[in-house]
């Protein structure tokens, strides 16, 4: 009996977030209520409250769902010294753009942040996931870092600049996907795309200089 409520539990968790997701698409964060994410469901807000505080946790609970795979990746991949660093970012990349582009949710909550999610709205879930965010990008520069251990890359590599400058490439290119998806095929072109950016990295990676340099934490090296 206590297993059968536990599993309800969980139906019900996922139901919610699942009408989340289409209210949030459909109205926006700031325009929606916890109603209208009750009626959706086909329950009461009573329902909503038992597994979510507010607003807030709803909708942290539900970018958590979807990132979840790739944070996952990003530790296998990261974790792992016997790969080909430069692979395994274009491993990572790849699976961030195909995943994008062919899982109806992850490109449906990519949608909600970028177009649908007023920032002031929140502005707290945001914080809190600022620490999330920046261990994620930390794990992609030791990337670059082993990258430059190995020879790879100049050992004056500014190995923070190449992980922000491969973020933004890939927000940008989703960002202006899902603006127009009939613009180009992110399926057929993410390859080409990732191969792209990293072609410019190796023949042109950036470099540590002398001038302003706004890292606060650098990446730890892969040895200690």
């Amino acid at each position: 009996m206590v297993r059968k409520t536990k599993e309800e539990a969980q139906e019900t968790h996922a139901a919610l977030l699942n009408a989340a997701e289409q209210v949030f698409a459909a109205k926006g964060v700031t325009n929606t209520t916890l109603n209208d994410v009750a009626q959706a469901a086909g329950m009461t807000r009573g329902a909503i409250y038992w597994h979510f505080k507010d607003k807030n946790a709803l909708f942290k609970a539900m970018c958590d769902r979807a990132f979840l795979p790739m944070e996952v990746l990003l530790n296998e991949i990261t974790s792992s010294t016997d790969d080909d660093p430069l692979f395994a970012l274009r491993r990572l990349n790849l699976h961030f753009l195909h995943k994008t582009a062919g899982d109806e949710r992850q490109r449906r909550v990519f949608d909600i942040m970028f177009h649908r999610c007023e920032k002031n709205s929140v502005m707290q879930v945001i914080e809190e996931e600022k620490a999330k965010r920046d261990e994620c990008l930390n794990q992609v520069e030791s990337l670059f870092v082993r990258a430059v251990a190995l020879g790879m890359l100049p050992p004056d590599t500014d190995t923070y600049m190449a992980m922000q400058a491969n973020h933004a490439y890939l927000v940008g290119i989703v960002h202006e996907w899902l603006e127009d998806p009939s613009a180009f095929c992110l399926l057929q072109k993410a390859e080409a795309m990732v191969d792209m950016f990293i072609a410019g990295l190796r023949a042109c990676p950036p470099r540590i200089s002398a001038g302003c340099n706004t890292q606060a934490t650098p990446a730890a090296s892969p040895a200690a």
